[in-house]
């Protein structure tokens, strides 16, 4: 299980990184601000990144979340367990609706729309299924 939490914790530690860096106007994986926008938001009509509070915000709930799977197995008891159903549900939400035609409607920008089917939301389906592999195996073992 340890293996598990280091896992989860470099890969959102990574991905708030990266929210971080769009917070401070960088733009990879685009050329520019819209094509930015358009690999990963896919709104309808973005053609610039959220500002760098909305940026900072989550970048700031990614590194939290990238916390919980060391407390989780520390076993610190019941705050950690709910952080971590917590985790599991928004990831595993995340995840499933990128497959979901109402979320098509919402996000129908390319490349995003492509690149969401084939990582972004399966992505977010293993983190959800580590976190909740974690508690499993942390809390009813």
């Amino acid at each position: 299980m340890i293996a598990l939490a280091i896992i989860l914790t470099v890969v959102l530690t990574a991905i708030a990184a990266l929210h971080a860096y769009w917070g401070f106007g960088g733009v990879w994986p685009g050329s520019d601000a819209a094509d930015c926008a358009r690999r990963t938001g896919g709104f309808r009509g973005a053609r610039s990144m959220p500002g760098p509070a909305a940026c900072f915000a989550v970048a700031a709930a990614l590194a939290i979340a990238a916390l919980i799977p060391i407390f989780l197995t520390r076993q610190l008891g019941m705050l950690a367990l709910l952080a971590g159903v917590g985790v599991a549900l928004v990831f595993l939400g995340r995840g499933v609706a990128g497959f979901t035609p109402a979320w098509r409607r919402l996000t129908p920008e390319q490349p995003f729309a492509t690149l969401d089917v084939r990582y972004y939301s399966p992505v977010c389906l293993a983190i959800g299924a580590g976190f909740v592999a974690l508690i499993l195996g942390e809390f009813l073992s």
